[in-house]
């Protein structure tokens, strides 16, 4: 669900170690089955749920030639490479995420984007090294959402901006709504509460006052609507129980997976086209704000 997804386990290793634009080492070894859910993400998840929110989310930024621009949780990439679009050959972006299997995807899509393993909480950047800093759909998994976007504002120059997009409740996403039911029906609360911790910043009001009182300047807040189309019911729930449910901490059993994965195609009907395919609309917040300048020091009164 999030933009920003990563794996880990015990499992063989492969690839090897470079240095990066900026100098530091970057471990390309990657657990296998970490790449390999990397790259299904990019492959299932990026067309139908991410990708059509990065121009949204660089709209927003009022992304231009030139700029430098950072994408925080960057996952594969998606919008780190809309960004490098509207910057060109003159601007410079680079991308930042925990996850090493999503940047090592990533890596491979754009490798002239500067790929960085970090967290938002502490980014690897000096003061005023960006224009814009954009994010999708990773702020709600910060540890501190607060300090991240007041790292945000550090890395950006005075009047740069931010972007964030985050999903609306779970009340504006009915058919996320129904799947969240269907795993509280089967698999019991903690499941059902894994894959409603993506919908957790749905309120405007709460998420203009985290903005706020981390000292974004001029927030606002725009509700887009957007559209998920996924090759059908069953790919989707899969994708969830054995992708993001593992992630946060819930391992379910092959025969309840298989039980869940025969009611969701009942569940999800209403949004079953004649192809198979499942479409349903989707709900976002995306929230600007900028840094505000320093205050000039106040004159001295004449003696």
């Amino acid at each position: 669900m999030p933009e920003c997804v990563a794996t880990s386990c015990a499992c063989t290793w492969a690839g090897d170690a470079r240095p990066d634009a900026a100098g530091t080492r970057v471990s390309e070894a990657v657990p296998q089955a970490e790449g390999d859910a990397a790259q299904a993400y990019e492959t299932l998840m990026v067309p139908a749920l991410f990708g059509e929110w990065a121009g949204k989310v660089a709209d927003a930024a009022r992304l231009c030639p030139g700029q430098r621009v950072l994408d925080v949780a960057c996952g594969t990439g998606v919008l780190a490479r809309e960004a490098a679009a509207r910057v060109g050959a003159g601007g410079f972006v680079a991308g930042l995420d925990p996850g090493a299997g999503m940047l090592a995807v990533a890596r491979q899509l754009a490798p002239a984007i500067e790929w960085r393993q970090g967290v938002a909480e502490s980014l690897p950047y000096p003061d005023a090294s960006f224009d814009a800093i954009v994010s999708q759909f990773g702020l709600m998994f910060f540890r501190d959402r607060r300090e991240a976007l007041r790292q945000a504002l550090r890395v950006i120059r005075p009047r740069g901006l931010v972007a964030f997009a985050v999903w609306d409740s779970l009340d504006h996403i009915p058919a996320y709504a129904a799947e969240v039911m269907l795993l509280e029906r089967l698999a019991g609360r903690r499941a059902a509460d894994a894959l409603r911790a993506p919908f957790v910043l749905g309120d405007r009001q709460g998420l203009a006052a985290l903005f706020t009182n981390a000292g974004v300047s001029a927030v606002e807040i725009s509700t887009e609507r957007g559209r998920a189309r996924f090759p059908g019911g069953r790919v989707m729930v899969e994708a969830d129980l054995r992708g993001w449910l593992p992630i946060m901490g819930v391992d379910l059993a092959e025969a309840l997976i298989d039980r869940i994965l025969a009611e969701a195609e009942r569940v999800l009907e209403p949004y079953v086209r004649p192809n198979g395919a499942v479409e349903f609309d989707t709900s976002a917040h995306i929230v600007t704000g900028e840094k505000a300048c320093a205050e000039a020091p106040a004159s001295r009164p004449a003696s």
